[in-house]
C-alpha cells in the first residue's frame, strides 16, 4: 500500500469514527478540505477496503467501521430491527432464501445476518437490492424463510 493511500485511508477511518459520514460525496469533500483531491471511485474503494458499511443509528444513515460494531450490536433485537427496516420481501427457492430490499440496502442486511452468526445460514451474497441466503443442508428452508418473514414484519407466504 502506498504512503498516500495509507494516509488517506487512515484519515477516512478517523472521519468515520469521529462522527456521521453520510455519503461518499461528503467524504470526498472532507478529504478535499484536508488537501486530498480524490474521486468518488477512490473513496468507494477506500470504504470497501476498510470494510465500512452504512448503518442506521438513531434514524440517521451513516458509515461505520467493523470495529465500531461489536457483537452486542448484532443481538436478536438488533437483527430484528434491521430486517424490519430494510427487508421488503422474503421468498425461498431450493436451498436459498431471497430477500428484497430498497436499492442500495442489501449489503446492510447481509452484514447484519453475517454477524448474527445464524447456524442455519452458510453465507450471504448481496447485490444492490437483492440478497441471497445459502441455507445449510438439513434445514427446513420454508420454516427459516417464515422465521425471517416474521422478524422482518412481512406477511406469511401462502
Amino acid at each position: 500500500m502506498t504512503d498516500s493511500r495509507s494516509r488517506r485511508q487512515k484519515l477516512v477511518a478517523e472521519m468515520i469514527r469521529a462522527g456521521t459520514v453520510a455519503s461518499q460525496e461528503e467524504l470526498t469533500a472532507r478529504l478535499a478540505a484536508h488537501g486530498l483531491a480524490v474521486t468518488q471511485a477512490t473513496v468507494s474503494r477506500d470504504l470497501d477496503q476498510l470494510g465500512a458499511v452504512k448503518v442506521k443509528r438513531d434514524g440517521v444513515l451513516s458509515y461505520a467501521l467493523p470495529d465500531q460494531m461489536g457483537e452486542s450490536d448484532w443481538s436478536a433485537s438488533r437483527l430484528q430491527r434491521i430486517l424490519g427496516e430494510w427487508v421488503q420481501s422474503v421468498e425461498h427457492a431450493g436451498n436459498l432464501i431471497v430477500l428484497k430490499t430498497p436499492p442500495g440496502s442489501a449489503q446492510i442486511v447481509a452484514f447484519a445476518i453475517d454477524h448474527a452468526n445464524l447456524e442455519e445460514i452458510a453465507g450471504t451474497i448481496s447485490g444492490d437490492d437483492t440478497l441471497f441466503l445459502a441455507v445449510r443442508d438439513g434445514i427446513d428452508v420454508a420454516a427459516l424463510a417464515q422465521r425471517i418473514r416474521t422478524l422482518s414484519n412481512q406477511p406469511p407466504q401462502e
